[in-house]
C-alpha cells in the first residue's frame, strides 16, 4: 500500500510538472483522488505531515530576518488586512443572507469562516517562494514576516478558543537564548555529513517539544530555535543539508489534506463562492502594502504570495465546530476551499513576474509618491562588469575579475544584510533584486558590457535574461547552470556563454594543476639560460 501512495503521488507530481505547475498541485490531487477511491491513508501519515511544517517552520527561522517582524508594513500590513478581512467578509454575508432569506446562518458563525480563511498558508508561500528562489528578497522577507505575525496570533486565537493557557514555566523560554553558544560549539563540531543532519532534527523537534511541554504551539518552538541557530556559521549549511528532507516529508503533508474532506455536490457552490473571495485578498493586501509606501512590484509579489487560504483554516473551523459555532459540513467546505486555494496560488505566482512585467504602468499608478525616495536603487558608477549573486561563485569570479578591473567590476546582492558586510569588506556591492524589471529599467547599465549571472536558480536566471532584452542592455550575457539540459535551455534564451560548473570544473581543475607537471629547473639551467 505504502508503495501505492508514492506511485500515485510522484505520477501526479510528474504530471503537475510537465503541465508548469509546481509538483506540490499534484500532491494535493493524488491525496484527493486516493480519498475517493476508497483508499485509506497508510499509517504515519499524519506524523509524517506534522515532521515536514515542523522542520519546515525550523528552516524559516534559519532563514529570518528578526529586524523585519518590527517593521511597520509587517506587523501593521498583517493586523490591517486581518481586521478589514473579517469585517468585509461578515458584512458581505449578512448582506446575502439579507438577500436571500432561506439561507441559514448568523453573524457568528460568519465571523468564524471569515477569521478562518484570513491566514495565508506558511506551507503554500514557503514553497513558492523557494521554488522561485525569492525568499530573501524584498517581497519574500515581507511575506514571511506577515505569516510569523499570523502565526503568533494562531498561538493567541488556540489559547483563547480551548481555555488552555500555558504553563507558568513558559516564563523561561526566554532563558534559550543563552543556549546559543553551545548549539554553535555543537554544530561546529558535527562536520559536514550525516551528524550535522541528525542535529539539525534534534534541535528542531526539540525546540518543538520543550515549547509543547509548557503548553505553547510547538511549531512556534521550532521557528524560534530556527532563529537562535540563524546567524550561526553552520546556519546555511544546515539550511542546505534540510531542504531535502523536508521537502520530502512536506509531500506527506498535501497527501493528508486531501483526506481531511471528500465532498458533496452541493458543497461546490458554497466552495466558489469562497474561492472568489481570493482576489478581494490579494487586493486587500496589495492596498495595504502600498499604504505602507512600498515600492509596486514588492506591493503586488508579496499580496500574490498571500493570496491563498491556509490550513490553520482547517484548525479554527475543527474548533469552531467544537464550540457549536460551526456545522460539520463548513469543516469540508473550508478544507476544500484551502486545498484549491493553494493551485490557484501557485499556477499564478509562477506567472508573476511576467504578469506584472505586462501591467507594471498600470501597478505603479497606485504607487505612493516616496516609495522610490525610500526604496531606491544606487547606482554601480563606471561598472563594465555586473555580477549577480555573492555566493562562493559569483565572490570567485568576482575576485578574479577585480584584480583586472578594479573599480570597473560590480556585484548585485538581493539579500540586505550579506550587502551591507560585504560592503564593509570594500566589495563593490549595490542592493538590488536581479529578477526585478523596475531595478534593469531604472539602473544606468550604458557601460557595462558584460552581466554575469551566478544564481542557483534556473527559473530566476530565465526571468533575468527575458528581462533583459526588454530594457536597453545591448551587452553580453554569461550564467551558470548545473546541468546540460538546463545548459541548453539558457543558450536558447539568449545567453552568450554558459558555465556548467559540473562538467567544467575539472577541466578547471586540471588547468590550476598543470604546473605541477613542468619538470624542476636545476641551479646549472638558470646559469645557462642567463
Amino acid at each position: 500500500m505504502d508503495f501505492l501512495w508514492i506511485a500515485v503521488a510522484f505520477a501526479c507530481g510528474f504530471v503537475a510538472r510537465q503541465l508548469g505547475l509546481p509538483p506540490l498541485v499534484g500532491y494535493l490531487l493524488a491525496g484527493f483522488g486516493l480519498n475517493g477511491a476508497g483508499i485509506q491513508p497508510f499509517n504515519g501519515i499524519g506524523e509524517l505531515a506534522d515532521l515536514g511544517i515542523t522542520l519546515m517552520l525550523f528552516t524559516i527561522g534559519l532563514k529570518l530576518n528578526l529586524r523585519e517582524l518590527t517593521k511597520l508594513e509587517v506587523w501593521g500590513g498583517a493586523t490591517l488586512h486581518g481586521l478589514v478581512w473579517c469585517l468585509l467578509l461578515v458584512a458581505g454575508g449578512l448582506i446575502f443572507i439579507w438577500l436571500m432569506p432561506s439561507l441559514d446562518g448568523h453573524w457568528q458563525q460568519l465571523a468564524a469562516v471569515a477569521f478562518a480563511l484570513s491566514f495565508s498558508s506558511t506551507v503554500c508561500v514557503m514553497k513558492i517562494l523557494e521554488d522561485s528562489s525569492e525568499l530573501k528578497t524584498r517581497h519574500g522577507d515581507l511575506a514571511i514576516g506577515v505569516l510569523v505575525i499570523q502565526d503568533i496570533v494562531a498561538v493567541l486565537f488556540l489559547v483563547a478558543a480551548t481555555g488552555k493557557t500555558p504553563s507558568v514555566f513558559a516564563l523561561a523560554l526566554p532563558l534559550l537564548w543563552f543556549v546559543r553558544p553551545l548549539l554553535k560549539h555543537l554544530l561546529s563540531r558535527c562536520g559536514h555529513g550525516e551528524l550535522l543532519v541528525l542535529v539539525g532534527f534534534m534541535i528542531a523537534l526539540g525546540g518543538y517539544e520543550l515549547f509543547h511541554a509548557v503548553d505553547v504551539k510547538g511549531d512556534l518552538g521550532a521557528l524560534i530555535v530556527g532563529m537562535m541557530v540563524a546567524g550561526l556559521p553552520k546556519a546555511t549549511e544546515l539550511y542546505k543539508s534540510l531542504m531535502s528532507l523536508k521537502d520530502l516529508f512536506l509531500v506527506g503533508f498535501f497527501l493528508n489534506i486531501g483526506f481531511s474532506a471528500l465532498p458533496t455536490w452541493d458543497m461546490f457552490g458554497w466552495v466558489v463562492l469562497l474561492l472568489a473571495t481570493l482576489p478581494l485578498k490579494f487586493l486587500l493586501f496589495f492596498a495595504i502594502f502600498l499604504l505602507f509606501q512600498l515600492r509596486a512590484r514588492t506591493a503586488f509579489l508579496s499580496a500574490l504570495a498571500l493570496a491563498n487560504f491556509s490550513e490553520f483554516g482547517l484548525i479554527v473551523a475543527h474548533q469552531g465546530v467544537d464550540q457549536g459555532w460551526l456545522p460539520e459540513s463548513e469543516m469540508v467546505i473550508i478544507a476544500l476551499v484551502v486545498a484549491i486555494s493553494f493551485v490557484v496560488s501557485s499556477f499564478f505566482y509562477k506567472r508573476a513576474h511576467s504578469i506584472y512585467a505586462q501591467y507594471k504602468h498600470i501597478l505603479c499608478r497606485f504607487e505612493h509618491p516616496m516609495a522610490q525616495v525610500k526604496h531606491g536603487y544606487q547606482q554601480p558608477y563606471g561598472a563594465e562588469v555586473l555580477i549577480c549573486g555573492m555566493g562562493r561563485v559569483g565572490i570567485g569570479a568576482y575576485h578574479a575579475l577585480e584584480q583586472r578591473m578594479h573599480e570597473k567590476v560590480w556585484c548585485v546582492e538581493v539579500d540586505e544584510i550579506r550587502a551591507a558586510q560585504q560592503q564593509q569588506m570594500g566589495y563593490n556591492v549595490v542592493l538590488g533584486d536581479a529578477d526585478d524589471i523596475d531595478f534593469w529599467e531604472q539602473l544606468d547599465v550604458s557601460k557595462v558590457r558584460l552581466i554575469m549571472l551566478a544564481i542557483p536558480s534556473i527559473q530566476e536566471m530565465k526571468n533575468i535574461i527575458l528581462q533583459l532584452r526588454h530594457t536597453e542592455f545591448h551587452g553580453r550575457i554569461a550564467t551558470v547552470a548545473r546541468y546540460d539540459d538546463e545548459r541548453k535551455e539558457l543558450l536558447a534564451l539568449g545567453a552568450d556563454v554558459v558555465f556548467n560548473y559540473y562538467a567544467e570544473v575539472g577541466a578547471g581543475f586540471a588547468e590550476e594543476c598543470a604546473h605541477l607537471l613542468v619538470p624542476p629547473v636545476t641551479v646549472g639551467e638558470v646559469a645557462v639560460q642567463s
